[in-house]
């Protein structure tokens, strides 16, 4: 009996947020599948890159804004099937870093190639319409740590 592969990638991500005029806290999310799937702007960290500048390359990648990193959220892990190069499927361990990311300048509109839209949202309708469970608990500590972060 073959031993099936195993792969294991570590990807970094931030939620960014920002405070309006009038106190609310939004969120940026990202619009993927066709536009069918909301989520956190996240990737893999390349060779050489920290976890940390990872996360600050995505937001801006995918979600077309930069932020500086105020806290470390959490991380998740989960595992999925995926073909490798031959075709072959791979059974894939994934651990995600999430930060917390203050916005300083950029635009939505500007995202790159690999998401269909990116936009900002009030962050419990962030939470509402994040289609992963796991990112809806990191948007849920993420608007725990920006709470004590804007009344500090």
């Amino acid at each position: 009996m073959a031993k099936s592969k195993v792969k294991f990638e570590y990807s970094a991500g931030g939620v960014v947020f920002r405070v309006t005029e009038d106190g609310r806290i939004q969120v940026l999310l990202v619009a993927v599948k066709n536009g069918t799937v909301w989520t956190i702007p996240k990737g893999l960290i390349e060779k050489g890159e920290s976890k940390e500048s990872t996360a600050l390359r995505e937001v801006k990648e995918e979600g077309g804004v930069d932020g500086e990193i105020v806290d470390f959220i959490d991380k998740v892990e989960y595992w999925y099937i995926w073909p490798d190069e031959t075709g072959e499927k791979i059974k894939r361990h994934k651990t995600v870093y999430y930060y917390l990311i203050k916005y300083k300048s950029g635009d939505p509109a500007m995202h790159d190639y690999e998401v269909d839209e990116a936009r900002w949202f009030d962050i419990d309708e962030a939470i509402k319409i994040a289609k992963y469970s796991s990112d809806r608990k990191i948007l849920k500590k993420a608007k725990e740590l920006i709470e004590k972060h804007i009344n500090q």
